[in-house]
C-alpha cells in the first residue's frame, strides 16, 4: 500500500514541475477534471494555453496553420517575433488575442472564415465544471437567478457565493443561475466551443451560449479559505476579473502527515509596487516568501512542513489580473522516492527533498520549524481582515492570542489623527478670536462709530431675545455716500 501510494506520489510530483497534472480545485464539492486528467489551462479563456494541440478537434479537426507562415493574417511570427501569445515556429493552438478560448488559423476557408476555435480537452481551469445542455425543465441550476448587463464571470460567481450556493452557472452571456449541483451525465455535457458566447462585461470571458450553461464553482476567486487536501489550486480575490481594491485574503494550506508543500505559480500578474503575495508558515507567522510586481516568482518553492498561509494585500489603486497558484504535499520518503527516480532519469534534474535539502534546478527550497508533534492538529484563520504581522503592511494575521509590532503602527495613526484635530481645533479657535474681535456692536448714539464698524466689517445680523430688541447691519448700495447702517428697534 505505501509503495503504490509513495509511486503515485512521485508520478504527481513529475507532473507538478511540468505544470501538466494537478487535482482540481478543492472545496467541499469535488471538481472534476479535464477528461484526461491533466490540466494545461488556468485561465478562463485559456490565454496560458501552451499545450501541443494542433487541429480544431481531436476528432475530424481541421489542421492548423503554423504561426511564421501566416504573414496575411494579423497574428504571425514576423509581427510577434519574440514568442507573444505563444506565438512560434508551430502550428499548436493559442490564444494570442485574448479570445474567449485558443484558436487556429485553418487552410480550408469556409463562408470566408480562415480561423477556427480549438476544442481542448485539457485546457479547462480548475473550477470550470463544464458546458451543459439547459433546456429548463428544469433548469440546469435550480437556485436564484439573475439578469446582469455586466455580467462577468466573477460577478455571477460572487452573486452565488453570497446567496450561499456552491455552482454558479452563465448563459447566452448575461444571464446568470446559483445552484447546489447539476446531474452531469443526464445534462449532455458539451465541448467548450458550445459555451464561449462572450460575457456582456467582459469579451475576452465565456459566459455560455443559447441553451448552453457553463458552471463555476463559488470558490473560485473567494477571498480566503481552507485546504486540507494534498493538492490545488488557489486563484487570487476576483478571479478571472481583476482583483479589487483594498483587499486583504489569506488562505490556510495544512496537510497532516505531510513533510513539505510545494507551490507553483503558474500565472501571476501584479502591477502595483504596494500589492503583494506572501508565504508564512502556519505556526510562526514568519515570512518564508514574498513576491511582488519587481520580484515575482521565477521557480516553483518547496516549504518544509505541513503547514502554510497564504497572505494577499492590494492596495487602493492599479488593479491586475491576480495570479493562480497550484500546491501539492508530499511526506518525506515520497519526496526521497521522487529525487531517486528523478536521478535515474536525468541526473541534474529532480524535486528536492525535505529530509536532506538538495534543491534541483527551478526548485527552490525554503524551511520552517514545523514539528512532527504538530502535525495533526488543524488550524484555521479567520478571513475577514484580522491584523497584519511583524512586517509593515495592514492587515496581516498575527496569530491566536498573539500581538505584534503592527499594533505600532495603528498607534502611530491615532497619535497622528490626534495632533490633526489638535491644530484644526486651535485654528478655529484663532479665527473665532479675531472674528469676535473684529466686530463692534454700534450702540444708538454712537452714530460716527457705527458709521466706521460699518466700513470695517462685513454685514451681519445680531436677534436678541426677547424680540423686541433687534439689531440689523448691512451695507447700503443705493445711497450715495451714506454708509450708515440702519438701527432697527
Amino acid at each position: 500500500m505505501d509503495s503504490s501510494w509513495t509511486v503515485t506520489s512521485a508520478l504527481l510530483l513529475a507532473a507538478f514541475i511540468s505544470s501538466a497534472a494537478f487535482s482540481p480545485f478543492d472545496t467541499d464539492f469535488k471538481l472534476e477534471g479535464p477528461p484526461s486528467g491533466l490540466v494545461q489551462c488556468y485561465t478562463a479563456n485559456g490565454e496560458d494555453y501552451r499545450g501541443f494541440q494542433n487541429q480544431t478537434s481531436l476528432l475530424g479537426g481541421k489542421p492548423c496553420l503554423f504561426w511564421n507562415e501566416t504573414f496575411q493574417h494579423p497574428y504571425n511570427t514576423l509581427k510577434y517575433p519574440n514568442g507573444e501569445g505563444g506565438l512560434g515556429s508551430h502550428n499548436f493552438c493559442r490564444n494570442p488575442d485574448g479570445d474567449v478560448q485558443p484558436w487556429c488559423y485553418i487552410p480550408d476557408h469556409e463562408d470566408g472564415i480562415y480561423w477556427k476555435y480549438c476544442d481542448i480537452p485539457t485546457c479547462q481551469m480548475p473550477g470550470n465544471l463544464g458546458c451543459f445542455r439547459d433546456s429548463g425543465h428544469p433548469p440546469t441550476l435550480s437556485g436564484a437567478s439573475e439578469i446582469n448587463n455586466k455580467l462577468t464571470i466573477q460577478n455571477c460567481i460572487s452573486f452565488c457565493r453570497r446567496k450561499r450556493y456552491k455552482l454558479a452557472g452563465m448563459e447566452s452571456g448575461y444571464a446568470c443561475f446559483c445552484g447546489n449541483e447539476v446531474d452531469m451525465q443526464e445534462r449532455g455535457e458539451s465541448s467548450n466551443t458550445e459555451c464561449n458566447h462572450v460575457c456582456f462585461g467582459d469579451h475576452t470571458q465565456p459566459c455560455g451560449g443559447d441553451g448552453w450553461m457553463i458552471v463555476f464553482d463559488t470558490q473560485v476567486g473567494a477571498c480566503g479559505g481552507n485546504y486540507t487536501s494534498p493538492s490545488g489550486v488557489i486563484y487570487s480575490p476576483d478571479f478571472p476579473d481583476k482583483y479589487g481594491a483594498s483587499r486583504v485574503c489569506y488562505w490556510t494550506i495544512q496537510v497532516p502527515g505531510s513533510s513539505s508543500i510545494l507551490f507553483n505559480f503558474t500565472f501571476f500578474d501584479i502591477s502595483d509596487q504596494t500589492d503583494m503575495v506572501e508565504l508564512l508558515d502556519g505556526y510562526t507567522n514568519q515570512v518564508v516568501a514574498r513576491f511582488d510586481w519587481r520580484s515575482p516568482p521565477r521557480e516553483l518553492l518547496n516549504v518544509t512542513g505541513d503547514f502554510v498561509i497564504l497572505y494577499f494585500y492590494s492596495d487602493r489603486t492599479n488593479q491586475a489580473q491576480g495570479f493562480a497558484l497550484l500546491y501539492q504535499a508530499f511526506r518525506s520518503q515520497d519526496s526521497l522516492t521522487a529525487e531517486a527516480e528523478g536521478g535515474d532519469e536525468d541526473e541534474g534534474a529532480g524535486a528536492s527533498s525535505t529530509v536532506e535539502p538538495r534543491p534541483a534546478s527551478g526548485v527552490t527550497e525554503r524551511s520552517n520549524s514545523t514539528s512532527n508533534r504538530r502535525s495533526s492538529q488543524l488550524l484555521y484563520v479567520i478571513t475577514s481582515s484580522p491584523g497584519k504581522p511583524e512586517h509593515n503592511m495592514p492587515g496581516q494575521w498575527a496569530g491566536r492570542g498573539e500581538t505584534t509590532g503592527h499594533n505600532a503602527m495603528w498607534t502611530i495613526y491615532a497619535l497622528a489623527a490626534l495632533l490633526i484635530l489638535t491644530v484644526i481645533a486651535m485654528v478655529a479657535k484663532l479665527l473665532l478670536h479675531v472674528s469676535v474681535k473684529s466686530q463692534n456692536i454700534p450702540t444708538v448714539s454712537g452714530s460716527d462709530s457705527c458709521s466706521q464698524s460699518t466700513v470695517s466689517s462685513e454685514p451681519w445680523i445680531i436677534l436678541y431675545r426677547p424680540s423686541t430688541i433687534s439689531l440689523f447691519k448691512k451695507k447700503l448700495k443705493n445711497h450715495h455716500g451714506d454708509l450708515s447702517p440702519l438701527v432697527g428697534h
